[in-house]
């Protein structure tokens, strides 16, 4: 994928109708192929050298460290996404179902494993607290309810209107959407380690367990009716086929390219210029940048009614990450126990949340979620090898008090302390390529505000209509998809953003 030159003659001849999509993530990806079906010549624009955003990966000696996301759930988003563009996602990518789907573990020893099969998820909770299995069947009953009102209906159409969401308020109340995740946990379990294991999914989202809606308890109905699958060569893989996909429309990409900002002309959006000067105009505009960024930054010279600086401030974002990618020197086989996905608790479980989320503070304890990929796709390292990312949830930088630059180390040695006392002893010795992202990273390689692993929180009311819309209010012929619009984060999520895009923008032929 290369620079095309001369930039300003991109379908310049071809008559058809210009879109301009700012940030080729996922949400940006899913946004180009779209307007490319509807008869849109696409241009794709992003700062960084490969498509997929915080989807991407990085090589380092032979090892793959995809970087983001790490599963596909709701195969049927993707399919239906390919088939609009006239093509067969199964074609493209390889999944492989993975099934346990995850492994928590306490300090204690105590284990839980996700998976597929409800009889035996029933022995799990049995195998921690026999009282609650009634609760864990209610807790799927409630869960799919969500599922049909929170996700098929209400995430996969526009929601920008008010009345919108003047009319789902009743069913809103009846479901009570004003109750955490956690609060919806802890009614239906009474042991504490299985509020956690059916309360923590949110923290994939970006969200505070004890502060997200209820609504997103939907996730353990999603896994159950959908499986978790992996995708074969990664994410970043996948997002090279959206890329094809693109560029198979007469769609072009400009990496290695940054936008300092949309162009609003008479209250319209009709372009944007790129860092030193040079302007791209469009008859679409689509910024798959965070919305924050996109209203502060990309549009600090335009007029703006809802999402001011002043409104911005006041905006909760998900909390950020301390992610360390690591490969490791003839260890295939080695920690056995040691799967695709496991989940280590620290000690504490609220009280560290509300420490990440609500005091800002870095906390001596933590917990880590431990990706493996090479157990399933051997294709991310060399042979006989392993790689890895362990992730740890940390305050986003708008508390401050943290210095990344002198933490990191220290906070580095903590997580190999933790990771070689609990799951593989002797790490250290093995470990021949690394490297760290911290919340720094994610302001600086994403244009992420304040750091933020997930753009904004999704607290109720900074959901739905609440949320950045996909259309935008404050310019016309400007458009928003991605984590920080709805429907929200997560890659389902983020996918059925360009879903509702592709609800909202004209077919190009009604367009000149």
């Amino acid at each position: 994928m290369t620079r095309l030159e001369p930039i300003e003659s991109l379908h310049a001849a071809d008559g058809r109708p210009r879109a301009l999509v700012i940030g080729a993530g996922l949400g940006g990806l899913a946004a180009a192929m779209r307007l490319g079906a509807k008869g849109y010549a696409v241009t794709v624009i992003d700062k960084l050298d490969v498509p997929g955003g915080r989807g991407s990966a990085i090589w380092q000696e032979g090892h793959r460290f995809d970087l983001g996301p790490t599963i596909v759930t709701v195969p049927q988003l993707y399919e239906e996404l390919w088939a609009a563009c006239g093509r067969d996602f199964h074609q493209d990518v390889k999944l492989k179902s993975l099934d346990p789907f995850y492994e928590i573990r306490w300090p204690d020893g105590t284990k839980f494993v996700a998976q597929h099969d409800t009889d035996k998820m029933r022995a799990e909770v049995a195998k921690i607290e026999p009282r609650d299995v009634a609760g864990f069947d209610r807790f799927l009953r409630d869960s799919e309810e969500r599922y049909w009102f929170g996700f098929e209906d209400l995430g996969r159409r526009p929601m920008h209107k008010l009345w919108d969401l003047i009319k789902v308020l009743p069913r809103f109340a009846w479901l009570r959407a004003d109750r955490s995740v956690y609060a919806h946990a802890k009614r239906r379990f009474r042991n504490d380690k299985l509020r956690m294991a059916f309360s923590f999914h949110p923290l994939f989202i970006g969200g505070d367990p004890c502060h997200v809606t209820s609504m997103y308890i939907l996730v353990s109905y999603l896994e159950k009716q959908f499986g978790v699958h992996y995708a074969m060569g990664g994410i970043a893989g996948m997002a090279r086929k959206m890329a094809d996909i693109v560029e198979g429309q007469g769609g072009a990409f400009l990496m290695n390219t940054q936008v300092s900002d949309i162009v609003v002309r008479n209250g319209r959006a009709c372009g944007v210029k790129l860092e030193g000067g040079l302007e791209l105009s469009a008859d679409v505009v689509v910024s798959n940048a965070d919305a924050g960024h996109t209203y502060d930054t990309l549009m600090q010279r335009a007029p703006k009614r809802r999402w001011t600086p002043t409104r911005l401030k006041r905006t909760r974002y998900s909390m950020s990450l301390f992610v360390w990618y690591f490969g490791t020197k003839g260890t295939r086989g080695k920690w056995a126990d040691v799967g695709h996905h496991t989940i280590l608790n620290g000690p504490r479980y609220t009280e560290l949340l509300n420490d990440i989320f609500m005091k800002g503070k870095l906390a001596e304890d933590f917990s880590l979620y431990v990706h493996r990929p090479s157990v399933t796709d051997p294709s991310v390292a060399p042979d006989g090898d392993d790689t890895f990312y362990v992730l740890s949830p940390v305050p986003h930088l708008g508390h401050e008090g943290v210095d990344w630059a002198e933490e990191t180390a220290r906070y580095k040695a903590r997580v190999l302390k933790v990771l070689e006392e609990q799951t593989m002893p002797g790490l250290g010795e093995h470990i021949v390529t690394e490297q760290v992202f911290t919340p720094d990273t994610f302001r600086d390689r994403y244009l992420s505000p304040r750091g933020a692993g997930f753009s904004i929180e999704p607290r109720i009311l900074q959901s739905a209509w609440f949320r950045p819309h996909n259309i935008s209010e404050e310019a016309e012929g400007l458009y928003l998809v991605g984590a920080g619009t709805h429907p929200g984060a997560g890659v389902p999520g983020v996918i059925s953003t360009a879903e509702v895009l592709g609800q909202l923008v004209p077919d190009a032929e009604t367009v000149r």
